[in-house]
Parts: structure tokens; C-alpha cells; sequence
């Protein structure tokens, strides 16, 4: 069991996709999506992370009640999903709150409602659609998997640090 620290940028509900400025802090709405759909989860990233795109860590959390734009919330890390963004490699790393009794039972992604993986494959199939982007969902991997992945972006962001 790992449990990390999330910066949430979106809460789940929401239709404003924030970003946070890695550079100033700030928090800045970025776009109003455009397909009639709103974030299954909520959506952040982790800290001190760079995955192979460029960015921070993609983390969902699930959790019984939305936070806000800003909030840091400690999460166990329950799995993961392979996707392309506009061409290029993205993974989104999948938890549950820690601090929050209705997911004490959840450790794996088997422990999860069938239907909520469903919700999460069909938003980041459709969410940018009518953008004329394009976006491919991949497998669900385990937290094993998560787990090495977030270690290799806190290792790529610190190499990249001392340059």
C-alpha cells in the first residue's frame, strides 16, 4: 500500500478544467470543457513529478465528496490507466482518499465498482471531442505498476532539477 500526496487542480463534477502554474503557484481556469461531460473523479497531480510527456503525474482520486481547486489530499494509490493524448504517451495514476471511511475497503482496482473504471475509459475517450482532439484509452494496470511509474517521475523530476 503507497500512499501520496495529490495537488487536486479539478474537482470531480466540475466542467472547468484549472491548471495549476507550476511557476507561480496560481491556479487559473484554462477552458470550460467542451463536450457536455464533467470530471468522474477528482483530478490532479503529484508534486515533484515528470512523467514522459513533460508534465506532472496525472493522479485521480476517488472519494465520496468533491474538495476544490488547490487542495492537497494524501491518497493510496489503487492503479492505473495507459492512454494518447494528442499523440503522445499520458498515463493517469488511480486512487481513493485516504481520509475517507467509505474507501477504506478499496486497495485494488478489482475493489472498485465495475462501473466507475467504465466512467473514467468513457471521459477520456469523449472529453475532448469536440475540440478535434484526439484521445486513446488504454489498459488498467495495478498499483504495482502505478508505484513504479510515479518512482520513475520523481527520478526524471529530479534529474531534470539538477541540470
Amino acid at each position: 500500500m503507497r500512499v501520496v500526496e495529490a495537488r487536486i487542480e479539478i474537482p470531480m463534477g466540475s466542467r472547468n478544467k484549472y491548471e495549476v502554474d507550476l511557476e507561480t503557484g496560481h491556479i487559473k481556469l484554462d477552458r470550460v470543457l467542451y463536450s457536455s461531460v464533467y470530471y468522474p473523479a477528482e483530478y490532479g497531480f503529484v508534486e515533484n513529478t515528470r512523467y514522459l510527456d513533460g508534465d506532472p503525474l496525472d493522479i485521480l482520486v476517488f472519494t465520496s465528496a468533491p474538495t476544490f481547486p488547490g487542495c492537497y489530499v494524501d491518497c493510496r494509490i489503487i492503479g492505473g490507466m495507459d492512454m494518447i493524448d494528442c499523440g503522445e504517451p499520458d498515463v493517469k495514476i488511480l486512487a481513493v482518499n485516504q481520509g475517507d471511511p467509505r474507501y477504506d475497503h478499496v486497495f485494488t482496482l478489482q475493489d472498485l465498482p465495475p462501473h466507475y473504471l467504465e466512467e473514467i475509459q468513457n471521459f477520456f475517450r469523449t472529453y475532448k471531442t469536440l475540440q478535434n482532439k484526439k484521445t486513446e484509452v488504454g489498459e488498467f494496470f495495478d498499483a504495482e505498476k502505478a508505484c513504479t511509474i510515479l518512482d520513475e517521475s520523481l527520478a526524471r523530476f529530479q534529474d531534470e532539477a539538477k541540470r
